[in-house]
């Protein structure tokens, strides 16, 4: 898939996903405002059937003249609180009956508390908190009801949980948001499994060519190397016979170690892996390991110096993985060089640990660069220097190994000046 489509697909996706938000956003205030209007008519409803049942029963009972208002009795002072004028002597027992009554008639199964206004002492006294849905044996915090100077004889009512009843009646745009948050989910998680697709098809195909110009050379030479075998007159030569058949079996070696090395990798992404650990003592193996490096790259023009200081500790771990990651590491030292390679070798005691560094004076890698190195077939950009052969495949395998034994390993590097490797290894005590 092209760059371009991506990004157009990205975009488009994302002014989708905006969109619909911004959709659901203003359908959920809406719901909210139309919601929160049924809820003051039905409480204006029966806050008005409680004035005229409280009007009657004044009137039959203390035989009272009381006039009904004629204009709207109840009067909302807040979204959650209301004041009703009675004009006549309120009955705290009665009101609280029909106040329930009335609103689970309306289907208001909500919280309220009530207050009736004190003539004598001119203040608005408590009458009590009554809950409908939770459990009414809870200790609540009183709320201060205001008095209103307008009426004679009324009555307030509080709502404290008005807005989390308005919310938890939008119960459908709940389900629709839980699966607008869905969609946005599985849509990052589709563009981020296109952009991983796309940057491994561009691995594999740089693994691909890599892997191409590594195998085109030595079959080059052996092709080359039989042609010249195949001569009539070649057997009449024997030093020739022996410099050509040196050369097929040293590019055959090539080719067979690079096909293993492809091979364990292949083991090891299917966490095939097995260690054989055994102690090693660095003191020794480290020489050994520099030394065979040195038989194996005849050609590799270099340095390698070594110094250990660590008192002849000795390690738990496989030999030939260990050697692996020793020459993988030192291979790439010598590749991204400019100059006459380099590498010092070291090692330092360090709380239970043995701090193995090796360190060139390379080309060096940038800080962006180093979460990405241990990854499979990345190779770090090299600039002008194009004569870099390998897979990508080096310091992976030694990521892999390191992860496997359960060792730390660290990197830093200055670029123009060189890298360091850091393994941290525990010893055996």
């Amino acid at each position: 898939m092209k760059r371009s489509t991506i990004r157009f697909i990205i975009i488009l996706g994302t002014i989708s996903i905006i969109g619909i938000i911004i959709i659901q956003i203003y359908w959920m205030q809406k719901t909210y405002n139309i919601k929160e209007n049924q809820f003051h008519q039905s409480v204006n409803i029966a806050l008005k059937n409680v004035t005229t049942i409280l009007f009657d029963y004044s009137n039959e009972i203390y035989e009272e003249s009381c006039d009904l208002p004629y204009e709207n009795p109840v009067l909302q002072i807040s979204s959650d609180y209301y004041i009703v004028n009675v004009n006549c002597e309120i009955d705290i027992d009665i009101l609280e009956y029909y106040l329930i009554t009335e609103f689970e008639n309306r289907n208001l199964k909500i919280d309220f508390e009530y207050g009736v206004y004190d003539c004598t002492n001119d203040n608005m006294t408590y009458g009590n908190y009554i809950s409908l849905k939770q459990d009414p044996t809870l200790l609540y915090e009183k709320s201060d009801l205001q008095k209103n100077d307008e009426f004679t004889y009324y009555f307030g009512v509080y709502f404290p949980n008005h807005s989390n009843y308005i919310i938890g009646s939008m119960n459908i745009l709940y389900f629709f948001s839980v699966i607008l948050i869905l969609i946005i989910i599985f849509f990052a998680y589709s563009l981020f499994v296109i952009l991983k697709q796309r940057r491994l098809t561009e691995v594999q195909k740089d693994f691909i060519n890599n892997m191409t110009h590594e195998f085109k050379t030595p079959i080059s030479s052996i092709a080359i190397s039989v042609d010249v075998l195949a001569e009539p007159l070649v057997v009449k030569e024997p030093e020739r016979i022996t410099k050509y058949t040196g050369i097929i079996k040293e590019q055959n070696t090539r080719l067979k170690n690079q096909v293993e090395k492809v091979l364990n990798m292949a083991e090891i992404e299917k966490n095939k892996i097995q260690l054989n650990k055994k102690e090693i003592n660095l003191n020794i193996m480290l020489p050994e390991i520099v030394k065979e490096f040195k038989l194996s790259f005849p050609d590799k023009y270099g340095e390698i110096k070594i110094n250990l200081n660590h008192d002849n500790k000795k390690i738990l771990a496989d030999e030939l993985h260990f050697s692996n990651i020793l020459f993988n590491i030192i291979e790439n030292a010598y590749k991204y060089c400019k100059n006459k390679p380099v590498v010092d070798i070291n090692t330092v005691l360090y709380k239970n640990n043995i701090i193995l560094s090796v360190a060139d004076n390379g080309i060096g890698i940038k800080k962006e660069h180093f979460k990405r190195i241990f990854q499979t077939f990345y190779r770090v950009p090299t600039g002008n220097i194009h004569d870099v052969k390998g897979f990508g495949l080096g310091l992976n395998y030694v990521s892999k190994i390191i992860n496997a034994h359960k060792w730390k390993i660290s990197v830093s590097s200055i670029v123009g000046t060189g890298t360091v490797f850091n393994i941290y290894i525990p010893y055996i005590k």
